[in-house]
């Protein structure tokens, strides 16, 4: 059977496949929708958007320690180093802190990148009538194709924090702009990145970041509370440092990983760390049942703990400081890949109908990318996977049916983050 598209949470994403865009490209629920959380069927997630309009960037003010809307005063430089030679820390942990050096039990460095080798596995699964993943007699999976070859990489063991971001913001506001042409997978193809899979004219490659992109970083207070009560920013530094980031764009979170030294993990790469390479996990920790003590996975509303459960309404439920589900994580050592937040990652979604995904088949090193992706209906946006903090247990299960969603780049989504991913 081919791949169920199921949601990565269960709150407002791919509207745009059945309708529901706004005015200005949003999908689903407007954030200022007065009637507050709505149900949603099970192919949306991750939460009601907000979007930036992309003709009128708001003017800086996001996350200053002084409050101010001027200045830097984060101790970031805005022309702080963005490469990561393996001994100096990423920018966003320059500076020490609660976010910064104290992510996981042990308190580590909240920018820990751990190596992913390289390998071919197969993005497409079986899963039964019900959605639920099918065991072959070897504990794999059935009904494999869609196969994708993914070279070595490295991918940040946390989704990014609120305390790292802050990092970012101030360099923003400082005036920091990613480079034309950054971001790209420099190491592949002789220095080309990444094989553009989504253009039929030929061999093309990722171009990186486009300077047109420029005003649709937005990294601001108002644009980071985009979900009062389940937006994880504050305005000032304070208890919430640990928290994923969420309710932020595509744009920023490209921007914040070329600024950090890095660059946006595509669906391949994700979705291989996630299934542990050529073992096609169930989980990306195996196939324990993650019970709900929050163990292994944040999901299903049942942090924090004794909330019991609400459904697709959010209820009590909240996002979870990263990696908390310490025993959830993946073969390569990484946390929170099911669960918590989604993760946006760097390829144009490409839907054949509401319950499938077009894959180029077969993909070495690729993503699917477009300089001006088609406006139809059959394109469902930046494409984003992992389940987050209210996907239930029956989707949090198959990890082929956790991607396969995302929303419009300048969506903003409290069910929706990121990391990112580094060279090898």
């Amino acid at each position: 059977m081919k791949r169920l598209l199921r949601g990565l949470g269960m709150l407002g994403l791919i509207a745009s496949i059945s309708g529901g865009c706004s005015a200005h490209g949003s999908i689903g629920h407007d954030s200022g929708d007065e009637s507050g959380p709505q149900k949603i069927p099970p192919s949306s997630s991750s939460g009601p958007p907000t979007t930036t309009d992309a003709g009128s960037s708001p003017a800086p003010d996001a996350g200053l320690d002084s409050g101010s809307d001027t200045g830097l005063d984060s101790g970031v430089d805005s022309g702080a180093i963005h490469g990561d030679s393996g001994t100096m820390a990423p920018a966003s942990c320059q500076v020490g802190g609660s976010g910064v050096t104290t992510c996981g039990a042990s308190g580590e460095s909240c920018c820990t990148s751990l190596e992913v080798m390289g390998g071919t596995f197969y993005r497409d699964y079986d899963v039964n009538a019900r959605g639920y993943f099918v065991m072959a007699a070897d504990g794999g999976a059935t009904y494999e194709a869609a196969p994708a070859t993914v070279s070595g990489f490295r991918l940040d063991k946390y989704l990014v924090t609120v305390g790292r971001f802050r990092q970012f913001a101030a360099a923003w506001n400082g005036g920091w702009l990613p480079p034309a042409g950054s971001g790209k997978h420099n190491y592949l193809n002789g220095g080309l990145g990444l094989v553009n899979a989504g253009d039929d004219a030929g061999v093309e490659y990722e171009t990186g970041w486009l300077a047109a992109d420029d005003g649709n970083i937005a990294p601001t207070n108002a644009n980071l509370n985009c979900y009062p009560g389940y937006d994880t920013w504050t305005n000032m530094a304070g208890s919430q440092e640990n928290l994923p980031l969420n309710c932020v764009s595509w744009y920023d979170a490209y921007a914040f990983c070329i600024w950090d030294g890095g660059f946006l993990p595509t669906e391949a790469e994700l979705e291989y760390a996630a299934a542990g390479g050529s073992q096609q996990r169930e989980y990306p920790w195996g196939s324990t049942d993650p019970g709900t003590a929050n163990q292994y996975a944040v999901y299903g509303c049942l942090y924090p703990p004794g909330d019991a459960g609400a459904g697709y309404g959010l209820g009590g439920c909240a996002v979870a400081p990263v990696g908390i589900a310490a025993l959830g994580a993946g073969l390569w050592g990484q946390v929170d890949l099911a669960g918590n937040v989604s993760e946006w990652n760097l390829d144009w979604g490409v839907f054949t109908s509401i319950t499938g995904i077009h894959y180029v088949d077969p993909c070495v090193d690729c993503a699917n990318l477009f300089s001006e992706p088609p406006q139809s209906a059959s394109y469902g946006g930046r494409m984003a996977q992992g389940g987050d903090f209210t996907t239930p247990l029956s989707l949090i299960s198959i990890i082929e049916a956790q991607q396969g969603n995302g929303g419009l780049p300048a969506g903003r989504y409290y069910g929706l983050g990121f990391r990112c991913a580094r060279p090898p």
